[in-house]
């Protein structure tokens, strides 16, 4: 561990000499811990950066968040992630995943002179895109929805909430097809492991502040305002197009969570030069872009060319 912070620890991976411009990888903060990004061997991002030549790869692991941390918004993570780059040297390379996706392009705008480029991997930049059936949760729910949760939550978004509405959206998929097929393959201990191994993670949620939970639900999903360059973070409305360094977009094929057209929609957004942007469609949906071992053989190592190329032009 290189730092431990209020909402994270940052953790440090790789034995290398360190890069003038470190590889942070920002996790998700939506209910599960970072272990997405270093899930197990053969399927890790960190296991597959470094193997790629970056010498030492670094990951905002979020901490669950406990009742005083209930009125912490999103400045205060955008605060802490800039604490987490200045002990870095003050300029890195981001990849963002998921919702440190957004998190992340907050920070290249608001601060384009430290990012050297830009990973956004399943990220929802354009909340509005797409046809999803989060983005239909969303707008279906009834006023006051998530403000309940949140109450009953004793100002937490509590992750076993969460989960259960994850599940939801795949009932079958989540309460019978899953344990159909670990019965089938009950005689064989690689795919009861791989599933135990799964669940472990999967199943544990973390807490998260209701104050940021409502936040990114209100201004994000339901308005839209990092879009729109409406979204005030760290005391200025930031505008995409300030984000000028090179940009990489990965998106999932069948991601259903975040539709290849929230991710693909930041290349109308950002000031980057269209020759600076690149992007790609990954078989498979969200969680694979990321743990998957296929999207990381095949999808990963160039992205982390692309990202070396960049640092050596920088």
């Amino acid at each position: 561990m290189r730092l431990e912070l209020h909402t994270l620890r940052l953790r440090e991976f790789g034995h290398g000499k360190a890069a003038a411009a470190p590889t942070l990888v920002v996790a998700p903060y939506a209910g599960h811990s970072a272990a997405i990004a270093d899930y197990h061997d053969g399927q890790s991002l960190v296991q597959t950066l470094l193997a790629a030549g970056h010498p030492r790869v670094f990951v905002t692991d979020w901490k669950s968040a406990s009742l005083d941390m209930k009125d912490y918004d999103i400045d205060n993570y955008l605060a802490e992630l800039n604490v987490c780059i200045d002990e870095l040297g003050g300029r890195v390379s981001l990849v963002g995943l998921c919702q440190g996706g957004w998190m992340s392009a907050m920070y290249a705008a608001r601060y384009p002179d430290r990012i050297v480029s830009l990973v956004l991997a399943g990220s929802p930049i354009d909340t509005h895109a797409g046809d999803g059936p989060l983005k239909k949760m969303v707008e279906s729910s009834p006023p006051g929805f998530y403000d309940e949760l949140v109450a009953l939550g004793g100002g937490l978004m509590r992750g076993r909430v969460m989960l259960r509405g994850w599940k939801n959206m795949h009932p079958d998929q989540q309460y019978l097809e899953k344990y159909v097929r670990l019965y089938q393959h009950i005689d064989d201990p690689e795919y009861v492991r791989r599933t135990e191994d799964f669940a472990s993670w999967y199943e544990n949620p973390i807490d998260l502040p209701g104050r940021w939970y409502l936040q990114a639900i209100n201004e994000l999903f339901k308005e839209n305002r990092l879009a729109e360059g409406r979204f005030v973070g760290l005391g200025r409305t930031l505008s995409l197009r300030d984000v000028r360094c090179p940009v990489y977009l990965l998106a999932g094929e069948s991601d259903d969570i975040t539709p290849k057209e929230q991710v693909f929609a930041a290349q109308q957004l950002v000031g980057t030069p269209a020759k600076d942007i690149a992007k790609a469609v990954a078989p498979g949906g969200h969680i694979g872009l990321f743990m998957g071992s296929g999207p990381l053989q095949q999808f990963w190592p160039p992205i982390a060319k692309w990202m070396l190329d960049v640092q050596h032009r920088s």
